[in-house]
């Protein structure tokens, strides 16, 4: 594999983060994972404003613009000769010696991997989630950034083992429906669309709002609020979502079977998004 690391292409055992960049001593760096279709970065003026948003609230200045960081993603993929892939970018604060920063991060440092991706089934093999012994991590400011801070994910994927079929549910302190370890989580009842507010400590996945938007496009009625577990019991249908496994759906929520797995809800946005796919 080769990484694109800081403004070269190098083997990734030859790849090094700085002992003092602040992303390795404090977590102090973002991330975004993006799906690559046939050549064609999906959804990714979405990722970068996320990503630039991020950077602006944690006072790392960019060194590179949006074109710019597409332009090294494609670089990477074509040193890998990948057309269908996932890619991940990092950006980490930069090597600002030890203690806390409280000026501007003026030198990031920018890190790009790619790797082979399975293709998508439809119908995708479901998943049973299974909900995490403690909450979900309060949001470190105003709002969740993806961070490279993901102790919390860690210590919820440790839980629930490696089964690719278990997704971990986290819930609030307060006992609401959050969302999962990597994804968020809708589900149906009564025609209705339901999803956590993003005033719960979730992360605003790229894909939960373009699936979103894809409801309300097809005229369902999409609620978002503060939901307890019961709803999930009771839902019609479930499924999660995140950029690279796109829509799953959920058979069980802990031993409990759901009414309907890959229902008509469920297909009939999985297969609007996957339009939005070929048609971008």
């Amino acid at each position: 594999m080769w990484i694109y690391a800081n403004n070269e292409l190098v083997p990734a055992e030859k790849a090094t983060v700085p002992a003092m960049d602040h992303g390795f001593l404090y977590g102090i760096g973002l991330f975004e994972t993006i799906r690559v279709y046939n050549g064609r970065l999906f959804l990714w003026e979405e990722h970068a404003t996320r990503l630039q948003d991020g950077l602006t609230s944690l006072n790392i200045r960019s060194k590179w613009t949006t074109h710019e960081l597409q332009e090294a993603i494609m670089l990477t993929l074509e040193r890998n000769d990948l057309q269908d892939a996932y890619v991940r970018l990092s950006i980490t604060a930069g090597d600002q010696g030890v203690g806390l920063h409280a000026d501007e991060y003026k030198n990031p440092l920018l890190y790009i991997f790619v790797k082979p991706v399975t293709p998508i089934r439809v119908p995708p093999v479901a998943k049973r989630l299974q909900v995490i012994s403690f909450p979900r991590q309060s949001k470190e400011g105003l709002k969740r950034f993806k961070s490279h801070n993901y102790l919390n994910c860690l210590l919820a994927k440790q839980e629930i083992g490696a089964d690719p079929h278990v997704e971990g549910l986290f819930l609030t302190t307060e006992g609401h429906v959050c969302e999962g370890v990597v994804s968020n989580i809708f589900w149906v009842e009564n025609k209705s669309l339901y999803t956590p507010s993003e005033k719960t400590p979730l992360l605003a996945g790229i894909t939960r709002k373009t699936v979103i938007t894809l409801a309300k496009q097809r005229g369902i009625d999409v609620k978002e609020g503060y939901f307890s577990l019961e709803s999930l019991y009771q839902a019609d249908e479930v499924f999660v979502t995140n950029s690279i496994q796109e829509l799953v759906p959920v058979s069980y929520v802990e031993d409990q079977p759901v009414k309907q797995v890959y229902g008509e809800t469920t297909s009939l946005l999985h297969e609007a998004y996957r339009a939005l796919i070929h048609s971008s």
